[in-house]
């Protein structure tokens, strides 16, 4: 009879907590710029300035082998000599 009792009392309070439980959803902005508009592993400099045009800024090449960015508005392009190794979005 005690653990009908206890099945009882827990089966109520299950019920009672239900309609308290609630999830939130939150809704994410795009990136200004996906990944399929940014430049393409592989791609040369020339291929890069070509299709985004001129980068707001340059950062020189330093290391061995030589790594150098170009800052666009909402990602940045890493080169490896001069061809893409990474973009990453800003912003």
């Amino acid at each position: 009879m005690r653990s009908a009792h206890l099945l009882l009392s827990a089966l109520a309070t299950l019920a009672l907590c239900g309609p308290l439980a609630h999830a939130e959803e939150l809704e994410m902005a795009k990136p200004p710029h996906s990944e399929a508009n940014r430049p393409a592993r592989g791609m040369t400099m020339q291929k890069v300035e070509a299709a985004f045009g001129a980068p707001a800024s340059r950062v020189p090449a330093i290391g061995s082998p030589p790594i150098s960015r170009w800052e666009y508005p909402g990602f940045v392009v890493f080169f490896e000599h001069d061809h893409v190794i990474h973009t990453v979005g800003i912003g």
